[in-house]
């Protein structure tokens, strides 16, 4: 397999038969997932965790694939919020929602933001792309009251998480300085709970050399940090 960073919290995963293209807002500058659905004959999976616009673009409803095959597995809330409908679209999850085919599994959970989080199963590897979830602790904005129910909601979806899927592969998970000195909170939590081979860093723009220093933190739990340099570069190969 292969992933590659798109941008934002934008990845694009392409194994042997399928390719999962995860949280699309816009291509890269090298227009890497265009030009991928160009000319790839595999089938490819837009997944979306949420309505929030750096998440979902409904552009991908309207992509085209010549020679490939295209699904779509979006959030439940991008249709409450009417900004999708049922064309072009292959299924709606809500939290502990399934969908299965031939070549994948894709198992919805809870989300600290809107939305779900996504644990999939392809080519016996368990990937985990976050979307919005996460501890988000807002320095300086988030009252006392709401740090600890932010605490306890995302504690407890790890726990439903780890649940289900002890371990992955390849994680997907926010680290946004902007949200203060404790920015890799929920990275850290993460990480201490649940085993993890792969870590690839996101919703980082644009303080992304400031977020990469969550790497040596991340490796010494013997976890493999994806380091990211520029949108559209390929960071894992495995």
């Amino acid at each position: 397999m292969t992933l590659t960073y798109v941008f934002h919290s934008g990845f694009m995963l392409e194994g042997r038969d399928a390719i999962l293209i995860f949280d699309f807002w816009r291509d890269a500058a090298n227009g890497v997932v265009e030009q991928t659905l160009r000319t790839t004959r595999k089938r490819a999976y837009f997944l979306a965790s949420h309505f929030h616009p750096d998440h979902f673009n409904p552009e991908i409803l309207r992509l085209e694939m010549p020679r490939g095959e295209k699904r779509v597995i979006l959030s439940r809330d991008i249709y409450r919020r009417r900004r999708a409908g049922t064309e072009g679209v292959t299924a709606y999850l809500r939290r502990g929602e399934t969908y299965r085919d031939d070549f994948i599994a894709i198992r919805a959970f809870p989300s600290t933001d809107s939305g779900v989080s996504f644990a999939v199963e392809m080519e016996n590897r368990r990937i985990f792309h976050a979307g919005d979830l996460n501890n988000w602790q807002w320095e300086g904005k988030t009252t006392p009251e709401k740090s600890r129910k932010m605490e306890g909601d995302f504690l407890a979806a790890v726990r439903d998480i780890k649940a289900e899927c002890p371990a992955f592969d390849l994680v997907m998970f926010p680290v946004d300085p902007r949200t203060g000195g404790d920015f890799a909170r929920g990275a850290r939590q993460w990480l201490q709970a649940i085993p993890t081979r792969r870590f690839a860093p996101m919703h980082f723009p644009p303080a992304r050399e400031q977020a990469m220093a969550f790497g040596p933190e991340a490796e010494q739990q013997g976890t493999e940090f994806l380091y990211i340099h520029t949108s559209g570069e390929q960071i894992a190969n495995f």
